[in-house]
């Protein structure tokens, strides 16, 4: 998700000397003499793309900050492996017949303050998450809990929420409907518990700093210093400590890719993305490794700018832009020209058709097309010079995708001229939000495995609707998703396919491209737990071997 606002650490992720480890010799070794016999020692050193900007769960949207929550905190269960749903938290669960009751019961854990964690942590935290008066940006993803829609709109109080403590270890949720992916939901940031107590205590400070938060998970933050890096400890009062073998992680924050390939050949670094100009060059090397995402790279065109506003000049900017050329020789990485806002190889239906490949190409690129659409949007709007700020944020690789659209637009759009607005990560997330820009760069991991949660990005009411784009059409196809249709899955996959060729023939958003990765991962670091939902990196079974 944003998950969506931010590359999740994206492909990317100067400094003299990093704030952690690097003494004026370098990261110190990673092999520890203990009794006259060598040991890993389980310390790993790792960039990070930007500031974390929230680590307040219910207000986080982006993959910095739900990376970091994914190790600190822990859900009723999290991901592991292959995207499967493991417990955490809630040691089981019981369904009732008709698929709208969950009782959850929980095991005995603690906060690293020693205070239990109980179902009550999980009630406040959820409540608050829906009470509007919070203004949560995830507060949706709670729509199918019982009254929870209501409440965020106003009309009925937060203490009607279909969720219950029946007693300290034993949580009731009841749905307005089934939700095949309910447990999957859990795993999400803003479903994570929070200390009530502790949250009052500590008002406005709440999250503001390490030691402002309580933490439940398999590690705690530590020497948070900002905009320069952070460290995770290892959490002894975690429930599963014996199966967590790192002690520390230590993360610098590095915007340069250079920088970073330079700390990782010198030994500072044990793990470093590879953006398209260094793949070729290490591709042979032995820790050279690649992972296919589902994470989706695209632009947001707000219609309150009049030219964005003009479906034709919409259209025209979405055809002006060669992907497959983008990815092939300036991302070099494997990464995939977008063929439409839900990526490949991430949902099947029954018969095992993916929808990618089934709703096809619906954005190729064509520069006949730009220019006929363009023509007619000038003609339209009455005039032929035409200006529009791109947002993006200002780590390296993001201003090099931006040069690209702006070259593109710029070559094939006669009278546009785009200015490129490179902010800091914390910033361009706000301007977002308040949809303050132009055209802005944005990405989106799913949240679930189902093309919902790309589909239900645009309806006209939609939190993360930036753009202002409205279709009644489109919004009537979301809903039947996500009501009518909720136990046809023929006619659901049908609704939804249609949904996506109404607002790309709309030009409502400009999908641009599906997140690849290439990186170098010394052969020494085992266990990195990486997952496709949420945020993507689960550190909890990593390892350092001899």
């Amino acid at each position: 998700m944003f998950k969506k606002v931010t590359p999740v650490i994206a492909t990317v992720v100067g400094i003299g000397l990093l704030f952690t480890a690097c003494s004026s010799q370098g990261k110190e070794s990673s092999t520890a003499i203990v009794k006259g016999k060598s040991e890993a020692k389980q310390t790993i050193h790792l960039p990070y793309i930007a500031e974390i900007p929230t680590m307040d769960v219910t207000k986080a949207t982006d993959g910095e900050s739900m990376n970091v929550m994914r190790n600190v905190f822990e859900g009723l269960y999290t991901l592991g492996d292959e995207n499967k749903t493991v417990p955490g938290v809630a040691e089981s669960c019981d369904v009732s017949p008709d698929k709208k009751t969950y009782t959850f019961h929980l095991r005995e854990t603690n906060w690293s303050n020693g205070t239990p964690v109980t179902a009550e942590d999980f009630v406040f935290s959820w409540k608050r998450a829906v009470n509007p008066d919070t203004a949560a940006e995830y507060a949706f993803l709670f729509f199918d809990i019982k009254n929870a829609k209501k409440i965020n709109n106003k009309e009925l109080s937060v203490d009607q929420l279909g969720v219950k403590a029946i007693d300290n270890k034993t949580l009731e949720v009841q749905l307005e409907q089934p939700v095949p992916y309910f447990i999957h939901l859990t795993t999400f940031s803003t479903f994570l518990p929070i200390n009530e107590k502790y949250f009052k205590e500590r008002g406005k400070r709440y999250g503001l700093e390490a030691d402002q938060l309580l933490y439940n998970g398999a590690f705690t933050l530590e020497n948070w210093k900002h905009e320069q890096g952070f460290q995770f400890k290892k959490n002894k009062k975690y429930w599963d400590a014996k199966a967590v073998k790192l002690d520390e992680i230590n993360f610098d924050i590095v915007k340069d890719k250079s920088t970073e390939i330079n700390l990782y050949e010198s030994g500072q670094l044990d793990r470093v993305g590879l953006t398209g100009e260094f793949v070729d060059k290490y591709r042979k090397d032995p820790n050279f490794k690649e992972r296919p995402e589902v994470a989706m790279q695209f632009l947001r065109l707000n219609q309150k700018n009049e030219i964005l506003k003009n479906r034709y000049a919409r259209l025209a900017i979405s055809k002006a832009i060669d992907r497959k050329a983008f990815v092939e020789t300036v991302l070099n990485n494997g990464s995939l020209p977008a063929e439409g806002i839900v990526p490949f190889n991430f949902t099947k239906n029954s018969e095992g058709k993916g929808f990618r490949e089934e709703n096809g190409d619906l954005v190729k690129g064509d520069v006949k097309s730009a220019e006929d659409n363009w023509q007619k949007a000038k003609e339209e709007l009455g005039k032929e010079q035409y200006s529009l700020e791109l947002l993006t944020s200002d780590n390296a690789l993001s201003k090099r995708n931006a040069e690209y659209i702006k070259g593109e637009l710029e070559k094939n759009l006669d009278g546009l001229t785009v200015n490129i607005k490179a902010q800091p990560r914390k910033q361009q997330i706000q301007l977002l939000l308040n949809s303050d820009y132009e055209i802005g760069v944005d990405v989106w991991a799913p949240d679930i495995p189902d093309p919902i949660t790309f589909l239900d990005l645009f309806t006209t009411n939609s939190t993360y609707n930036f753009d202002k784009y409205s279709s009644k059409e489109y919004d009537e196809l979301i809903r039947k998703v996500k009501t009518d249709l909720a136990g046809d899955e023929k006619e659901r996959w049908e609704a939804m396919k249609k949904a996506e060729q109404i607002l790309l023939s709309d030009g409502a958003v400009v999908p641009f491209y599906q997140q690849g990765r290439s990186y170098l991962q010394r052969s020494s670091i085992k266990g990195i737990v990486t997952n496709d939902f949420g945020a993507e990196f689960n550190y909890k079974w990593a390892e350092v071997s001899k």
